[in-house]
Formats: C-alpha cells, sequence, structure tokens
C-alpha cells in the first residue's frame, strides 16, 4: 500500500456529510477519514489485525462518495479495498470464495446453469408458496433476503439469445463493443436488449462476444485481486481481436471497473488502449443528443433519476442521464433529493450488513416518494435490485427501471 496516499488526509471533515454510515451513526471510526486513520494506525504498527478492525473497515460502502468531496482526493474506499487485497493474499481464499470467485464466475456457461434452477422456482410457482408460507424463515437471514432481492427473471439469459453482431440500422456511423454484465444478462435482459436497440438506431453496429467473461468487480469487492487481473486480461485479450470505436456498457459497476484495466494491469499496452475506449451507455447517447432528440417520441410520465455510486463518484457521470431524460417529450423530470448518495445496495453489502444497508435505504425511500415520481430511473443492477426490493416492501407504486429501457421505449412509442 502506497503511504502517501493515507498521509494525505488532512482530517478536514469534508468527507462527512458525504459519508453514509457517518450520517447514520455519527460515529468516526464509520467515517471515511476515520477508515484512513485505522488503516494508516495498522501501517505504522499501533494496530494490529482484530476481528474489531476488520468490523469498522468492512462498514465501509465503497461508495467513494468521499473522494468525490475530498479537496485532496483521498479515496477512502479504495484504501480499504487496497488493504482487505494485501491482506487477503497473506490468508489465501476461502473454499466458497474459491468456488464463487475461481470456478464460477468466470465461466459463463456455468453461471448460466446455476441460475436455471432459480427460473424453474419462480415459473413452476414454488416461489409464491414459499413466500406465502413464510418458509426461508425456517433458514439463516442471509438466504431471505437473497431471495427477496430475487426479481422476477427473463426465459433465457441474453448472452444466449444476443447476436454476437447485431447490424446498424441505416447507415453505418461505426462498430462498437458491448461489454454484456454477468447481471445484465442473467437478470436485466430487457435493459440491455434496450441497450442495443439505441445503439443500432443512432447507426452502430454492436460486436457482443460471447467468450467474455464477468469483469471482475465482485473479486475485488471479496479482495480477490488475482481474479481481478486474471479477468482484465482476458476480457482485454478478446476484445482487442476486433476493430472497435468504443466498448460500452450499461452495467455502471462494470463500467467503472473496465475503465480501471489500465490502471489493474499498468505497462500493459492493450489494456491501456481498452480502457481509454470504454463507454457507459449514457456517454455515447449523449454524444449523439441531437440525432436521439429526433427519433423519440412522448412519454408523459412523472420520473426522478438515482446516481450509481460506481457511475456518478467512480466516472464522474452526472449530467449526462438527466439530460437524456430531458430529451424525451413530455416527460415530467423531477430532480431526486440527495440523488448520488447510495442506496445501501453496494454490491453484497445488503445481504453482508443488512442493518446498515436497510437504513441507508429508507433515507433514499423518503427521497424518492417525496418527488412524486412515478418512475425511478437508473443505470446500475445492483441498485435496481435494492431499491426494487425496498420499493415492493413499502408498497409502493413508483416503478424502477434502467435508463435504457425508458429511452428505448420512447424511441418505440410504446411503454407498459
Amino acid at each position: 500500500m502506497d503511504y502517501g496516499k493515507l498521509i494525505n488526509c488532512m482530517r478536514c471533515g469534508m468527507c462527512l456529510p458525504h459519508c453514509p454510515t457517518y450520517r447514520e451513526t455519527f460515529h468516526e471510526t464509520a467515517s471515511p477519514r476515520g477508515r484512513v486513520a485505522l488503516v494508516r494506525k495498522f501501517q505504522e504498527g499501533e494496530l494490529d489485525i482484530s476481528d474489531r478492525l476488520i468490523e469498522y473497515l468492512s462498514l465501509c460502502l465503497d461508495c467513494q462518495a468521499c473522494a468525490t468531496a475530498c479537496p485532496c482526493g483521498v479515496n477512502a474506499g479504495e484504501l480499504v479495498a487496497e488493504f482487505k487485497c494485501e491482506k487477503k493474499a497473506e490468508e489465501g481464499l476461502s473454499f466458497m470464495e474459491e468456488v464463487v470467485l475461481r470456478r464460477l464466475l468466470p465461466h459463463p456457461d456455468r453461471l448460466e446453469a446455476a441460475t436455471a434452477p432459480l427460473r424453474l422456482y419462480q415459473n413452476s410457482g414454488l416461489q409464491k408458496v414459499v413466500r406465502k408460507l413464510g418458509i426461508l424463515k425456517m433458514f439463516p437471514p442471509a438466504m431471505e433476503r437473497m431471495e427477496d432481492l430475487l426479481p422476477a427473471l427473463p426465459a433465457q439469459p441474453l448472452r444466449r439469445t444476443l447476436q454476437e453482431v447485431t447490424p446498424a440500422e441505416g447507415k453505418e456511423r461505426g462498430t462498437v463493443g458491448f461489454f454484456l454484465g454477468c447481471v445484465m444478462s442473467l437478470v436485466f435482459s430487457e435493459a440491455s436488449l434496450a441497450t442495443v436497440r439505441l445503439l443500432t438506431a443512432l447507426g452502430y453496429r454492436v460486436i457482443t462476444p460471447k467468450e467474455q467473461k464477468c469483469c471482475g468487480a465482485p473479486n475485488i469487492l471479496a479482495a480477490d485481486r488475482k481474479g481481478l487481473l486474471d479477468a482484465a486480461r482476458f476480457n482485454c485479450e478478446l476484445f482487442s481481436g476486433y476493430e472497435l470505436d468504443y466498448i460500452i456498457t450499461d452495467c455502471g459497476g462494470c463500467g467503472a471497473e473496465l475503465k480501471k484495466y489500465g490502471h489493474h494491469l499498468e505497462g500493459n499496452g492493450q489494456a491501456a488502449l481498452f480502457s481509454t475506449k470504454v463507454r457507459d451507455i449514457s456517454q455515447i447517447l449523449h454524444d449523439h443528443a441531437d440525432l436521439l432528440r429526433e427519433k423519440l417520441t412522448p412519454l408523459p410520465l412523472k420520473v426522478t433519476y438515482h446516481d450509481p455510486c460506481h457511475i456518478a463518484h467512480c466516472q464522474g457521470i452526472t449530467k449526462e442521464p438527466r439530460e437524456l431524460l430531458r430529451l424525451v417529450p413530455e416527460l415530467d423530470y423531477r430532480e431526486l433529493p440527495g440523488a448520488d448518495s447510495c442506496c445501501g445496495s453496494a454490491g453484497t453489502y445488503n445481504i453482508e450488513k443488512p442493518e446498515m444497508s436497510d437504513r441507508i435505504l429508507q433515507r433514499k425511500l423518503e427521497n424518492i416518494h417525496a418527488t412524486g415520481a412515478e418512475y425511478l430511473v437508473t443505470g446500475n443492477p445492483g441498485c435496481l435490485l435494492q431499491l426494487r426490493k425496498g420499493l415492493a416492501a413499502a408498497g409502493s407504486s413508483v416503478r424502477a427501471v434502467h435508463v435504457t429501457e425508458l429511452l428505448a421505449a420512447s424511441l418505440g412509442g410504446d411503454w407498459g
């Protein structure tokens, strides 16, 4: 770990109002500067590894709102993640981590096969019976929470049904590669299908390499740096085999990690070039806003937007999604208070830290309802899972959708 990054923190407190866990607890150890201080004291030999130290550090959501607010550019979330990676390298992966991170995630076919029983669980009607009888209450709470997050799954993962090459509509303006995220393919296939539709409508030929692997974001969440680097090398080599103007993703978490490949694989020219080509779907659509505006039809809806942390704080993308929504005729856009504050999803945080996750989510839900919006739009699958769960539990009529779904609906003049 670079000690210089630790001593850059001036303890000015500018990060405090932006940290979700500090706002809920007002504990210094739950703040970004508190976490930096803990890691620094460990590096200086004044603290030993303990369960208490790990508990304090694991409370971090890695939303990186602190990095956006810090006048010195200190990123507490990344420092905590780096600290965990160093410790994990010494300890090694557990059996379950080895199975999930090394034997499942890097193999799309295995990952798809693993979700097949979930589709059967839903389609057979068993899910309704299990929920009605409260059977999951007999199992560990984490299992019930995971099941509660499960939305209606598509009939097939999009990777299996989407053609590798989707031709442009009309005159071709260029070729883009589509990085189809695991969760987007398995759970939110309609949103990614809308992404491809929007790109082809703008004149792009879309190539979706079927061999692509998970971006590596789950590996870094689990402090598995080797798994991340293996994924980065594979994906960079795969996409380099195509002549691409851009590499597009509609998953905020994937985009944030893909743009770091050049950093992770420092000195690798292929990785550096890969990362310079990565664009969030909102960026490429925004670049062609005038052309897109001509194609959109009215949608008389009340809409608000939630900034995913991986898009707003990790990638610095905030204006593009909002300006895209304002292109839609007759759409009533309403700004969300605290729009760039974390929803409490944060990868597996909502499973590992349920109490804190729910407290953060409740604050977000209150702000959503205060807007009077009918639709909540966002751009990251983790946020969609978390927000849909929260809205459903609250009995809310607000519908959470991906930004591409709404734009594609306006493109086709149809919204159900």
